[in-house]
Order: C-alpha cells, then sequence, then structure tokens
C-alpha cells in the first residue's frame, strides 16, 4: 500500500443514477426565479388523532402527507394565484385542477432512489383517493429514470436522461416557459415531506422551480392554548416558498391562513372516521 492510499483510505466509486438527472436539472433552473420563504408550525393534533383511530380500527398504515395534499389542494383551489405561472412577459395563467408533485423513495436496480409522482386534481379528490395513488406509486415497478404513473412521461424521461446536460437544461428553460407543459410534466405544486425518511424537526429550506413548493418537517409535543387551558398539542413543522414573480403578500397571507385552519380542523378526514 502507497502512503497516498494509506492518508486517504478505502473508498467505493458508484455510478451516479440516471434517475437522480431530471430532479437535478430541474433544480438548476430553478434557482432563477425569486421565491419568497415562510416558515411556520400548525397543529395537527385534531387530525393525527383521527388517522391513529383509524390506523389501530383497520391496521391499514394511512398516509400522513396524503392528507397534507388534501388540505394544501383543497386551499390552493380558492387562491388560485398561489400555483398560478408567467406566460410570456405580461400574462398569468391560473389554473382550476391543483396538481402536485410528491418524491416517494424507491428501489431501482438495486439501489434506493427518490422518484416523483403527480397527483392529479387533488382539490376535488377524497383523502382516501390520495393515499391510494401514493401507495401505488411506491410499490410500482420501476426500471430506470421515470416519472412514477406516467406511462406517455416515462418514454421522454428515459430519452431526456441520455442527453448531454447542456441539451437538457436548455429543453427544461424552454418547457418551463410553456405553462400547460410544464404542468403536464411536474404539476404546479410539490410537497416534499423530509419527514416521511425518518425523524426530523426543523424547517427544512427546499429548492424548487415549481410555482408553490412546501418542504414538510417533523411533528413535535409542545404546550398550546385551546379553549384558555394549556394543553399539549403536536405540531408540525412546512417551509413554504412563493414564486413572487406572480404572488404577492397579501394574498400568499390569506392562503396560509386558510391551509392553516383547514389542518386544524382535519379537513378531509371525516370518512376515515369510525
Amino acid at each position: 500500500m502507497t502512503k497516498k492510499e494509506e492518508i486517504i483510505g478505502s473508498y467505493k466509486i458508484s455510478k451516479f443514477p440516471k434517475d437522480r438527472i431530471p430532479t437535478l436539472d430541474f433544480l438548476a433552473v430553478g434557482d432563477n426565479k425569486h421565491y419568497v420563504k415562510g416558515l411556520f408550525e400548525v397543529d395537527v393534533t385534531y387530525g393525527r388523532k383521527i388517522i391513529d383511530n383509524y390506523e389501530k380500527e383497520t391496521a391499514i398504515k394511512f398516509s400522513f402527507t396524503a392528507w397534507l395534499l388534501k388540505c394544501i389542494g383543497k386551499a390552493a383551489s380558492e387562491f388560485k394565484e398561489v400555483h398560478s405561472m408567467m406566460k410570456g412577459k405580461r400574462k398569468i395563467i391560473s389554473f382550476d385542477d391543483v396538481d402536485i408533485s410528491v418524491p416517494v423513495e424507491r428501489v431501482a436496480k438495486g439501489m434506493k432512489v427518490v422518484m416523483s409522482v403527480v397527483i392529479r386534481k387533488t382539490n376535488i379528490k377524497s383523502v382516501k383517493e390520495i393515499h391510494e395513488e401514493i401507495r401505488a406509486a411506491q410499490s410500482e415497478e420501476v426500471d430506470g429514470a421515470t416519472v412514477l404513473g406516467e406511462d406517455s412521461i416515462k418514454r421522454w424521461v428515459k430519452l431526456y436522461t441520455s442527453l448531454p446536460k447542456s441539451i437538457r437544461r436548455f429543453l427544461i428553460k424552454k418547457l418551463l416557459k410553456n405553462p400547460l407543459r410544464a404542468k403536464k410534466i411536474m404539476g404546479t405544486i410539490i410537497v416534499t415531506a423530509v419527514g416521511m425518511f425518518g425523524k426530523f424537526y426543523g424547517w427544512p429550506i427546499p429548492t424548487t422551480s415549481h410555482p408553490l413548493a412546501f418542504a414538510v418537517g417533523g411533528i413535535a409535543k409542545k404546550p398550546g392554548v385551546i379553549n384558555d387551558k394549556i394543553e399539549i398539542r403536536e405540531y408540525l413543522t412546512i417551509t413554504v416558498l412563493f414564486n413572487h414573480d406572480v404572488l404577492d403578500g397579501a394574498p400568499a397571507t390569506r392562503f396560509i391562513n386558510k391551509l392553516n385552519e383547514l389542518i386544524e380542523s382535519g379537513y378531509g378526514l371525516k370518512e376515515l372516521e369510525l
């Protein structure tokens, strides 16, 4: 063994997974947008209680993220400007349907990778329907770089990842200039639930190219005031990014207030009450 090898120690070189290429390209392009970041906590005690009771009665592990998507979809449908996109330099396009991209962890070719699934029309789907789509994506068989659940897009992604980086980034920029194509590929909102992959408490700061992005942290028990009494409550940390190019502070604040109201009231979970 040479002196250099003794200093460095043992190591392993692995091939960079193609599955990560689209994510890196979208993040690189998203750095050019002007985002306003907000960090807040929301009381999820009531919703968590309903989900816990449902799991105990049915022995089904229910997706907490599915419930958050339902609440975000409802709030975004009432304040459409939060997930609007620029169309050219002088127009803004707003969408009625709320399509949310969610990263899920999968095993592809023996390696753990994170892939995205776009849940369409979360504003009109039930919590159970959203839950089933997420679980289907988590169990979907994959082979190489892809977008879960979207057959037409899968073929595009496999071709895309074989191109040189300069061409890929050019195509991404061109794609994002067309809001209709962008919505088809990636939805209008992304929700990254860092807490899904382990215990985490804090405010993660995501990087994105979506008009609206959420990074969900962990849940901690803290004292809260309910009916003028101090109780131990469960609080979830959330970071949100708004595209300031299309949105001002006032509608963003109204959207967050509505979202907080929906989450604290357990919106959409009535169908789980047994």
